[in-house]
């Protein structure tokens, strides 16, 4: 264990065991969500089960050898909401698009780690808007939630309402929807929901894990004893409630991954859309790695006497590296999970607590009938509950300084009421230049920054011809970046000199 450094780290063999084991449990409830959202998109269900469990592995397997950190890697909640109801759905994109764009955010990534560009985009974002973007996408992925669960249904008066029957049957005529199928789901997503706050309140580990288990098992229960009735829809396209008991007529075999292996779609790389798509991918996952990895490592007293990472580079190397292989795979980004604090908690330090983590999404492989088999009420309580842990971050926004809470806000509401992230983070950054502009705030205005908005304007001022322009615009970002820190390096090894001249004359004088 030698290239874990454990002694060192003051850890051993038993904690990091129990640190792997803590994380997976808080985490392994992506085996579920994911390909439950992402079949949204057409996708298959059974290749995205297999798809999720293997980004994980090979993201944790790179975070342990690239870093030595006890972070662990999966397809990111968010990101995956981002890429099927944004992307996919609302922007009429196939996946075989959105799987190309998460591979070039991927590829951008690597570039950026290499040359600290990543760091520096983190720094130009104001602070306020970071948390934004955390709360937002909690709001966002709460109202996905909301509506798996049918606990809110459209309404042409109000766009959205509570759940009643007469509603929903009206959305969907000639449909024997009633009690034994929407109704009985509903209750159980708010038994759920109850369930899953109880041991979250108790600080029972692997909370989100356990209610979507327990939600699941008692709807068996109610389908063995009648309460629960499947209904195959009159109309394709319309809601389905299928049977809860897992098919193991296949065994415990692995389902295929090859109806999305490799399925990458080039064909928009050179349209504006697509590298709108790229960015946003970009920017949400650029705060959520770096805001996950400085959090979960401060509680842990990883960082130095600075306040920073050390290692950062190869933590967000394997971030990058496993969004790539994760795009050829066929899932949405993979990101540093936020639930590796669990495991940090309980004393893991080393890359082999992550290591323990991929141990066991390999082992999950083998359980696909039952994680398949879970249904969209299950997971729906810890989607909203997802959202609860993310909206945290509001609670840190400037809200007394209108120039910085305003744009907070306009963050947070265009992310939720335009069901979009991406445009969330629009208003966000657009409204924060233009705002302290304005008011005369001109020093909180990088010159980053204001590419950044410049780039969002872009986006809908020139269409098609965005991505030529933004393409020249980040070249020109990335050149003065360099140029400026090279010249800093200059001006610091010029001070650096002065100040050895003037020591050394000191010296002779005396």
């Amino acid at each position: 264990m030698k290239i874990f450094d454990l002694k060192e780290n003051n850890t051993n063999l038993k904690t990091e065991l129990i640190a792997g084991i803590t994380t997976f449990m808080t985490m392994a409830y992506i085996l579920a969500v994911n390909p439950n959202l992402l079949s949204a998109t057409g996708m298959d269900a059974g290749a995205l089960f297999t798809a999720t469990a293997l980004a994980s592995i090979i993201g944790c397997l790179c975070m342990a050898f690239m870093a030595n950190y006890p972070f662990a890697l999966a397809p990111g909640m968010g990101l995956n909401a981002f890429f099927a109801f944004t992307v996919v759905i609302g922007m009429g994109v196939s996946f075989e698009v959105a799987l190309a764009a998460v591979f070039v955010e991927g590829i951008l990534f690597m570039v950026m780690s290499l040359f600290n560009i990543r760091e520096s985009i983190f720094r130009a974002i104001p602070t306020n808007l970071k948390h934004a973007v955390g709360a937002g996408i909690g709001f966002f992925i709460a109202f996905i939630g909301f509506q798996n669960s049918n606990l809110v249904i459209a309404d042409g008066a109000t766009k959205v309402s509570i759940f009643s029957f007469d509603k929903y049957r009206a959305l969907f005529p000639g449909e024997a929807y009633g009690f034994n199928n929407v109704g009985i789901t509903i209750l159980l997503t708010i038994v759920g929901i109850i369930f899953i706050s109880v041991l979250m309140t108790k600080k029972i580990k692997g909370a989100m894990l356990l209610g979507i288990l327990a939600t699941y098992i008692i709807g068996i229960l109610c389908q063995l004893i009648g309460l629960y009735k499947p209904y195959i829809p009159n109309t394709a396209g319309n809601p389905a409630f299928y049977s809860l008991i897992p098919d193991f007529s296949n065994g415990f075999g692995i389902p295929s991954i090859e109806p999305i292996l490799f399925k990458l779609d080039f064909s928009m790389l050179l349209s504006g859309e697509f590298f709108a798509i790229v960015f946003a991918f970009l920017f949400v996952d650029l705060f959520d790695t770096i805001g996950t990895l400085i959090g979960v490592s401060s509680k842990a007293n990883m960082l130095d006497e600075e306040g920073n990472l050390p290692r950062i580079k190869g933590a967000l190397m394997a971030d990058a590296v496993a969004t790539t292989v994760g795009a050829c795979l066929g899932t949405s980004t993979t990101t540093t999970y936020v639930e590796s604090a669990s495991g940090v908690a309980e004393g893991g330090r080393t890359g082999l607590t992550s290591i323990f983590v991929a141990i066991l999404f390999g082992l999950a492989l083998f359980l696909s009938p039952i994680f398949l088999a879970i249904p969209s009420f299950a997971t729906a309580p810890a989607l909203i509950l997802v959202g609860f842990y993310m909206m945290g971050s509001i609670t840190k926004i400037d809200l007394i300084d209108p120039a910085e809470g305003i744009p907070a806000f306009l963050a947070i509401a265009a992310m939720t009421f335009t069901y979009s992230i991406s445009e969330g983070i629009v208003f966000g950054v657009v409204s924060y230049v233009i705002i302290n502009d304005l008011v005369g705030n001109r020093q909180k205005l990088s010159y980053l920054l204001r590419i950044i908005a410049l780039l969002f304007v872009e986006k809908y001022i020139t269409g098609d011809l965005f991505s030529y322009v933004a393409i020249i615009t980040i070249a020109l970002a990335v050149g003065i970046h360099l140029y400026m820190k090279k010249r800093q390096v200059k001006f610091n090894n010029m001070d650096q000199l002065h100040t050895d001249k003037k020591n050394a004359n000191d010296k002779l004088s005396k």
